[in-house]
């Protein structure tokens, strides 16, 4: 016999029991997985089952028919799964669109019919591959139809893989060949290609059917190695010890994924060939009897087969429900928990297990009667005409019920923050003022899914390792908004406040990228984040590459991981970088996340908003960072924290809406115009912790700012500084600068220079034994609070870098002198008055003191004045910190305050000192000093003398000061 003679006497392949059964475990592990059955956490594997399966089972028919013919009929191949499947999916769909009506809010409804129309015209899979990507489509609750994709997959393949046989079929003839070769060579091409696809897209390879097209390959090849054995031996096969071995290495396969997967596991890829191979190990160990076909009723496998197992009448009876009970158990599941809230497990089941009935009455009354029909099945358009059938009909169903959902929602694009009611700037009132009587809630739930941050892209998706350019603004001076999406949300309010200042803001935003230094896995990219490390470390360096910002936020989503002490080690490496930078860093803290579709849930509640509140202790997690920025175990940061409004008193749960201003956009971020009404509180909180004194319209008024920008080597600018020089005044009323030290102060570029990256040095030299140092005064001698009013002075230094008997005897200092001294031959201390902003010794901790009065002795006991403990820093020494004093005339009495990094540690009150003597120190103006002493009185006194061990060259660098007054 010629090849087609043989192939033609050759039977077709037989239905398999077993295959029946191996239905049913993967549906029984699919269902396990969904209802979230303990022990079924890898149970999606299931999917993986139906694949091989039917890769194995279509393949086969299409092989038989275009060995037997030649060809394949393709209009009989697509009436026949027409008639299988359609009408089903389309029953439920036509369900889901109807019962999504009652079931759903508005804004879930509309998406749901949309995802109806994807579904019924089977590119349900790239709908969701397209939300899956989407990180700011995120945290919407799942489709009841999300299980679709799976179809959508299965049809898409077949569109290709039909005709691919046919042509195959066509060429074998053409060439002699036979059709088994190419098949099972265009097999192995589909097969390679698309896990290659899987391991390198994990992103998409999941719903994608470019990532599954090879599980479909690999149950084809065990068709077509199944198909060779049988024409070249019909009565051969392996040993039956063998087949057993196989058919239960493949379920314990199986099994195994189902208990040991679970959502850590990536996905597919490498993971997946452990339920693929064990799918085409269980079919390839098929019992035959002798003559080729595989037994029907009583099994021919050996009595400990899987095969065995897998026919008993139970198995095959829900293997026989599989199709219709994956269809149905979904959608019971997602709409009774749309309806009645979140379900546990035990409930979960019971509506899986109650999911059987509508699938056994569509397999009674819909698949079987219609796949049966010998009228439908008489000719292939009919078929075919059902099918089209089983799609139009919930499509017209869905864009029904869509467009009535559409008219309510009402206008989906954002409000215009033009329009928007002012926010108060403090208080525990949103909004300045009541919001009128009966005005909708703003933005309504269809815009607020689109009320995102209007930065043109700048939030960069998590594919992304670098960020654009994206500065907005022409100013020279800056804002720096750094962090993840839950920074990108404070967009619209920072650039309001840079722009209320005349400056620019930069955006460096990634999303889902955490700020402190952690190894976190992408669900949208299905894999270890390596692009956020990369990201990360790129804005860090460049930053520093940048000229200074005036300010930098940082904010970060509070939940990448739950070890505390991991959270602040990733924080203190992102940290340290950025207050070398020399600008002040303010922490955001993160907002309360409200855990659902906030949108979505007000929708169907907008009358009743207080409904779609959620649980304060489940949306405000403990924050490490802050709690230990307020500990002052993380100097040189500030925070500002707002959730005071966002989530007022001490209820048990948090407001969506307030003021009429509805708060979130999906289940985690604010909307744009909540940050946007937001802006005067946060414009006021920066201001309060001395982050944006001086900027005009916060009430605050420039007297002296310096950044220190020039050449490398350079002076700092002689109209606003000058140096004083050798060892005292002029006409020397105390040598040694009245305190013993060593040095004599120069104007020489290795004692004081710039540094050409925004920074002024001042620091020590040894010449042949012979200590040499800087010291500048600003020529502004004015400097003074207004009667009523606060004058702030602030600096942002970091103390020589050295530290242990290196740094013995060095004495770093920011101070003002009242301005008289300079009129009296520099006499008359401390009457004057003398506030030392910053003093420390030896790499000690810091200082602040207020000399007055007369000395010894005096309201001010003096010589030591009235100072504060010594505050620990440990990274004063080498790190900037931002160190302020503030006079302020406003309150009764008076007080003088010192703070680090905006936290206050010292406090002298006028009323603590003589009023006279208070009024020469505090009332008249002071002039500005900075220098780096060695030796003198105060090292000596702390135990800390310059000695041989003293160490030169460590400078003192000054990244700016400012002085500024408000009325």
């Amino acid at each position: 016999m010629d090849q087609r003679t043989a192939s033609a006497a050759l039977p077709p392949p037989s239905f398999r029991p077993d295959v029946e059964g191996l239905r049913a475990v993967a549906v029984l592990a699919v269902l396990g997985f969904h209802a979230a059955v303990p022990g079924f956490a890898g149970g999606f594997v299931g999917v993986d089952v139906f694949f091989v399966v039917s890769g194995y089972l279509i393949t086969g028919l299409l092989l038989h028919e275009a060995r037997t013919t030649g060809r394949v009929r393709l209009g009989e191949f697509f009436s026949r799964r027409a008639r299988r499947l359609l009408p089903s999916a389309g029953l439920v769909l036509a369900a889901v669109a109807m019962a999504g009506a009652w079931l759903t809010v508005p804004l879930r409804r509309a998406d749901l019919e949309r995802d109806v129309l994807a579904s019924a015209l089977s590119a349900a899979n790239w709908r969701f591959v397209a939300e899956r990507t989407d990180y700011l489509a995120a945290g919407r609750d799942p489709s009841p139809l999300l299980h679709f994709w799976s179809l959508a997959v299965e049809e898409q393949f077949y569109l290709v893989w039909a005709p691919l046989v046919l042509l195959l079929a066509l060429a074998a003839r053409r060439l002699g060949a036979t059709v088994r070769a190419g098949v099972a060579g265009a097999a192995v091409a589909l097969a390679a290609g698309s896990f290659a696809v899987a391991l390198h897209s994990p992103a998409t390879a999941y719903l994608a059917t470019t990532g599954r097209a090879w599980q479909f390959a690999a149950g084809a090849l065990v068709a077509v190695a199944l198909s060779e054995a049988r024409a070249s031996a019909p009565t051969a096969g392996l040993p039956r010890l063998v087949r057993e071995a196989l058919g239960w290495a493949g379920l314990a396969a199986i099994a195994w994924a189902v208990l040991r997967y679970d959502a850590r596991t990536p996905y597919p890829g490498w993971a997946a060939l452990v339920p693929t191979l064990g799918t085409a190990s269980v079919l390839a160990a098929g019992s035959r009897n002798a003559d080729g076909r595989y037994a029907g009723g009583r099994y021919a496998g050996g009595p400990h087969s899987a095969a065995r197992l897998l026919a008993r009448p139970l198995a095959r009876a829900l293997g026989r429900l599989s199709y219709n009970l994956y269809l149905w158990h979904w959608p019971v599941l997602v709409l009774v928990e749309a309806r009645f809230g979140t379900l546990g497990w035990p409930a979960k089941a019971a509506l899986t297990a109650a999911a059987v009935l509508p699938a056994a009455a569509a397999l009674r009354w819909v698949e079987r009667p219609l796949r049966r029909s010998p009228v439908v099945a008489e000719l292939p358009r009919r078929g075919l005409s059902l099918g089209l059938t089983a799609v139009v009909v919930p499509v017209l169903l869905a864009l029904l019920v869509g467009s009535g959902t559409l008219r309510v929602l009402g206008p989906t694009g954002p409000p215009d923050p033009a329009g928007l009611p002012p926010g108060a700037r403090d208080g525990t009132a949103l909004l300045a003022g009541p919001p009128p009587a009966g005005a909708p809630v703003v933005p309504r739930p269809a815009q607020a899914r689109q009320d995102f941050p209007p930065d043109g892209g700048c939030e960069v998706p998590p594919e992304a390792v670098a960020s654009p350019p994206c500065r907005f603004g022409a100013s020279d001076d800056r804002i720096v908004l750094l962090g993840d999406s839950h920074a990108g949300q404070w967009f619209s309010a920072l650039l309001g406040i840079a722009g209320q200042h005349h400056w620019a803001l930069e955006e460096l935003v990634k999303q889902g990228c955490p700020l402190p230094r952690l190894a976190v896995v992408n669900p949208q990219l299905g894999r270890a984040y390596r692009e956020c490390d990369t990201w990360r470390a790129g804005v860090l360096d460049r930053l520093g590459q940048e000229p200074r910002p005036r300010l930098i936020v940082v904010a970060s989503l509070n939940r990448y991981t739950a070890d505390r002490e991991q959270l602040l080690r990733g924080w203190q490496e992102v940290l340290a970088p950025l207050r070398e930078l020399g600008a002040p860093v303010v922490y955001l803290q993160d907002t309360p996340v409200p855990g659902r579709d906030v949108p979505a849930c007000l929708s169907g509640n907008l009358t009743s908003p207080a409904a779609c509140a959620f649980p304060r202790a489940e949306a405000l997690w403990p924050d490490p960072l802050a709690e230990a920025v307020a500990a002052g175990q993380v100097p040189g940061v500030r925070t500002v924290d707002v959730n005071a409004v966002l989530c007022p008193g001490a209820g048990r749960s948090c407001p969506a809406v307030r003021d009429g201003i509805l708060l979130y956009r999906d289940d985690a971020h604010l909307t744009n115009t909540a940050a946007v009404v937001l802006t005067p509180r946060l414009d006021r909180l920066l201001t309060e912790a001395g982050l944006l004194a001086g900027g005009p319209g916060d009430g605050w008024t420039t007297l002296l700012h310096e950044e220190f920008d020039g050449p490398a080597g350079s002076r700092p600018s002689a109209e606003r500084w000058q140096y004083d020089l050798g060892t005292c005044y002029p006409g020397c009323p105390a040598d040694h600068w009245g305190t013993g030290e060593l040095e004599t102060m120069t104007d020489a570029s290795a004692n004081v220079r710039l540094d050409g990256r925004g920074s002024l040095e001042i620091g020590p030299t040894l010449v042949d034994g012979r200590w040499s140092s800087g010291r500048i005064e600003s020529r502004r001698a004015d400097l003074v609070a207004p009667p009523g009013g606060m004058l702030r002075i602030e600096a942002s230094i970091a103390l020589p870098d050295v530290s242990g008997p290196a740094a013995a005897g060095y004495w770093p200092a920011f101070w003002a002198l009242g301005g008289e001294l300079r009129d009296n031959g520099h006499t008359g201390w401390p009457g004057a008055g003398e506030v030392d902003v910053l003093e420390s010794v030896g790499g000690r901790g810091v200082l602040g003191t207020l000399h007055c009065g007369t000395d010894p002795g005096g309201p001010c006991r003096e010589p030591a004045g009235l100072g504060s403990a010594e505050q620990p820093c440990a990274d004063c020494w080498g790190a900037f910190h931002t160190y302020t004093v503030e006079v302020d005339r406003s309150v009764s009495p008076e007080q003088v305050r010192w703070k680090l990094d905006g936290r206050e540690y010292h406090r002298v009150s006028a009323d603590a000192v003589d009023p006279a003597a208070w009024d020469r120190a505090v009332h008249h103006g002071v002039f500005l000093l900075l220098d780096v002493a060695v030796g003198g009185g105060l090292p000596a006194a702390a135990g800390v003398p310059a000695g041989a061990a003293t160490e030169p060259g460590h400078p003192m660098r000054v990244a700016s000061v400012s002085a500024a007054t408000r009325p």
